[in-house]
């Protein structure tokens, strides 16, 4: 009885002492370095190493609040190589993960990270802060209770319109970013698929000194931005789809076009497309003819 008691407090004992390392998705500030929680603070000194997307920036908030824990880099075009190292090192304590700015694990490839570290039995805790869809979406004057988070548009316009096409009869309020140098076209792609009732907000440099929210429709955000050059990353929240909206007719045709391509008869394409667009079916049936011609 001794020898079998002494075993399984051996065994107990083990697995007790056998401590699994913990992933902490740790929240950064989007621009104000003051946005950042005393917790993810206390987080990031304690850990044994921070992954991080720019080891360049986040050094500089690192450096700001006195914190000297190792850097490891970790991003898109590396993160297949440093997937096993980041994992052998949770093996042996906690690590953090933190993005260029906001929460880590949307549009960056930290979710990646998350799925393996959670595969090989680590736990993940997120340190919850500064989020700019959040941010954005909260400060547009457009509905919160019902969203849909898009991310980055497709850089390439006719796969950006495609996706602006899926998402044409969504009646939720939508959040995407998008880059100064795309924005402009983007505006006008969002306008020839969704028409000239919805209202946007642009966001840009959310929490900066020289922080700007313009709300408008998109043919005024096209003027606006036009006639002064687009600065710094954006997060664009769009109101959905209101009742009785009309569709453009670049949507109900790219609309035909897909459902024909699925083998769908014209006549039920068009019955289909007349459902949802705010045309009759018999105006969509005639475009339905001119694009088989």
């Amino acid at each position: 009885m001794n020898g079998l008691h002494l075993s399984t407090t051996l065994i107990i004992s083990l697995c007790y002492n056998t401590r699994m390392g913990i992933l902490y998705l740790v929240a950064t500030p989007i621009g104000n370095l003051e946005d950042v929680t005393l917790r993810a603070l206390r987080v990031l000194g304690e850990v044994g190493t921070i992954a991080a997307e720019d080891t360049r920036r986040s050094r500089k908030l690192l450096s700001h609040y006195e914190i000297d824990t190792p850097l490891l880099s970790y991003h898109e075009h590396n993160k297949a190589a440093r997937q096993d190292q980041i994992l052998a090192a949770l093996a042996d304590g906690d690590m953090a993960l933190v993005s260029d700015a906001g929460t880590p694990g949307l549009s960056d490839p930290g979710y990646e990270l998350v799925q393996a570290a959670l595969q090989a039995g680590h736990r993940v805790s997120p340190i919850p802060g500064a989020s700019a869809p959040i941010a954005a979406l909260v400060a547009s004057g457009l509905p919160t209770d019902a969203f849909v988070f898009i991310g980055y548009l497709p850089r390439r316009a006719a796969e950006r319109r495609k996706l602006l096409s899926s998402v044409a009869t969504e009646k939720r309020t939508m959040v995407v970013f998008e880059a100064p140098h795309r924005l402009l076209a983007s505006l006008q792609d969002m306008q020839a698929v969704f028409g000239d009732q919805r209202i946007v907000a642009a966001c840009r440099e959310l929490t900066k000194i020289h922080e700007e929210i313009v709300r408008s429709t998109l043919s005024d955000l096209c003027r606006h931005f036009t006639s002064k050059k687009p600065r710094g990353e954006f997060t664009l929240v769009i109101s959905g789809k209101p009742e009785g909206e009309r569709w453009q007719e670049p949507l109900v045709c790219r609309r035909l076009e897909e459902l024909i391509a699925q083998g769908i008869k014209p006549s039920e394409a068009a019955r289909q497309v007349a459902s949802q667009s705010g045309w009759t079916r018999q105006q969509v049936y005639q475009l339905a003819l001119e694009e088989q011609s």
